[in-house]
């Protein structure tokens, strides 16, 4: 049964290299799991009244486990692994009588592991092999064999250790939008090697003597579940627009020229707007150019709307004198309504004393 295990496990990291890219992890990186353990039913010997060679049935297990590695960038890793196994008993097979059984068996131990990393051309799954190998103790915690008419009882709650090795392949799932974070899932055979010893008693007759057994073929496989963060992935490389040359600013199609208090004549600033205004109606279609004039509060409102018109007269000729035909311009006085800046009656307010060009 050993030598089957064993070959199983070969077959397992025979994986076609050569078809298959290293996943380069790079640097550290740590990982942890959880996962079934089936047990392989170790045979017990050595305990007077087992009659020879017997079987532990184990129940179904579980096995926790957690990792810190190095990955070297072209595939390889390597990593310490700390692990820790537990499956109930529930009988020993192969006596010559029923023996009803109680306790568990735990494994846990330390074991150094060899893996590589491989692209196979799907971005979203690495496969991955290792092996690997350690030390591992074995503890039959609370664990008792008994017949049913109480003939013969074996009892021990002993630790014995033993060197091992396991075989490993799987494969890792990188987690979208979260660089170095993978989830993975894998197989693991563990052998045990050396065959495990663990004092006891035995009570045969009434009678309560010291008692040795001892375990052979420690085999476990174990389907793990688990998480592994790499700390140096770097994230996707985001792609970059090819630059777009920005389209060049449309001319304006309003203008605001200001006028001091209580007069329509013209300032230097107000000759060089207006003027802008006129250059731009060339460069743009338009249909009619209305100018609007404005007063603040500061006088009579008949006051103000004739000061408005005056305003908006002035504009207009000096956008005749610079080109614009005076067929397109329309002209209006607003008075001292439609306020830019609100403000109460007899305001003197420079923003509201205002003439406003629009190309329409």
């Amino acid at each position: 049964m050993r030598y089957r295990s064993a070959l199983l496990a070969t077959a397992l990291l025979a994986t076609p290299l050569a078809a298959a890219k290293a996943q380069p992890v790079q640097g550290l990186y740590v990982g942890a799991g959880i996962g079934l353990q089936i047990p392989q039913d170790p045979r017990v010997s050595a305990a007077p009244g087992f009659g020879g060679m017997t079987h532990i049935t184990e129940d179904l297990g579980f096995q926790g486990l957690g990792s810190v590695g190095w990955g070297f960038g072209n595939g390889l890793r390597l990593e310490v692994e700390g692990n820790y196994t537990r499956n109930g008993i529930h009988k020993l097979s192969g006596t010559s009588f029923p023996t009803k059984a109680d306790g568990n068996l735990q494994n846990y131990g330390v074991m150094a592991n060899a893996i590589f990393d491989m692209d196979v051309g799907f971005p979203w799954m690495y496969p991955y092999i290792g092996a690997g190998a350690g030390y591992q103790w074995t503890n039959l915690n609370g664990v008792s064999f008994t017949n049913p008419g109480g003939a013969f009882t074996y009892s021990t709650n002993d630790t014995s250790g033993a060197f091992a090795w396991q075989a490993i392949v799987g494969a890792s799932f990188p987690i979208p939008n979260m660089p170095g974070l993978s989830a993975t899932v894998d197989y693991r055979f563990m052998d045990i090697l050396g065959g495990a010893k663990f004092d006891g008693s035995t009570t045969v007759g009434g009678v309560t003597s010291p008692s040795t057994i001892q375990l052979h073929n420690q085999f476990n496989h174990t389907v793990v579940f688990g998480v592994r963060y790499a700390f140096n992935t770097p994230a996707p490389p985001v792609a970059t627009p090819m630059p777009v040359a920005a389209p060049a600013p449309a001319p304006s199609r309003s203008y605001l020229v200001f006028f001091d208090w209580d007069k329509a004549t013209l300032t230097d600033r107000a000759r060089q707007i207006i003027k802008e205004a006129a250059d731009n109606s060339t460069r743009v279609q338009y249909t009619r150019i209305e100018v609007n004039g404005y007063t603040d509060t500061s006088g009579t409102p008949r006051y103000n709307q004739g000061l408005s018109v005056r305003r908006a007269q002035a504009v207009a000729g000096e956008l005749v004198r610079n080109g614009v035909p005076r067929n397109a311009i329309s002209i209006q006085g607003f008075g001292d309504t439609h306020l830019l800046v609100p403000t109460g009656p007899g305001v003197r307010e420079p923003q509201n004393r205002r003439v406003e060009i629009i190309i329409r």
